[in-house]
């Protein structure tokens, strides 16, 4: 049961992903959540995301965000680093990801997720079988729910940490 909230691979940012690769592994589309993965929580992109988006179309990787909030967040945002997206996507629900996959023209294999959150985020994708990548959140300072799923969040790194002890790759097979 565990094995839901665990992350493949646990990073400090999205930003230190080895995405080329990845391009060369066969991955060929990334979804992403937006708050606190690529921005602070309810920030514009700025020069880093578009500078990570860019590097994207350059490689050939295609994108989709994932994201629980509603339009006028995820749209500006979208339309900032030209990528597709699906607002109120209810994650951890499967069929978020499945369509964000049909949108890239993508599927399971060629896929992954990277997102800050275990219970919605990661959850969500190890269910529709993507590979996952949890990143740090990037800034503290978060609305009072998620701060309380944080707290949670802990007690599912404590275990994932003592379980995959010495393991620096990929998620050890159960």
């Amino acid at each position: 049961m565990h094995r839901y909230f665990y992350p493949d691979k646990w990073v400090r940012s999205a930003y230190e992903i080895p995405y080329e690769r990845l391009y060369e592994s066969g991955i060929r589309g990334i979804i992403f959540d937006i708050d606190n993965t690529l921005v602070p929580h309810g920030a514009p992109a700025d020069k880093r995301s578009l500078a990570l988006f860019e590097r994207f179309r350059h490689i050939g990787m295609k994108t989709c965000l994932l994201s629980n909030n509603k339009e006028p967040r995820v749209k500006p945002f979208a339309e900032q680093v030209d990528s597709c997206y699906i607002c109120k996507a209810g994650k951890p629900g499967v069929k978020g990801y499945e369509r964000a996959m049909a949108l890239m023209g993508t599927d399971r294999q060629t896929t992954v997720f990277v997102g800050d959150q275990i219970f919605t985020d990661i959850y969500g994708a190890n269910r529709a079988g993507i590979r996952t990548y949890l990143t740090e959140p990037i800034d503290p300072h978060e609305e009072i729910q998620i701060v309380l799923k944080r707290y949670l969040e802990a007690v599912v790194l404590f275990f994932y940490k003592r379980k995959y002890k010495g393991v620096t790759s990929e998620r050890a097979e159960e």
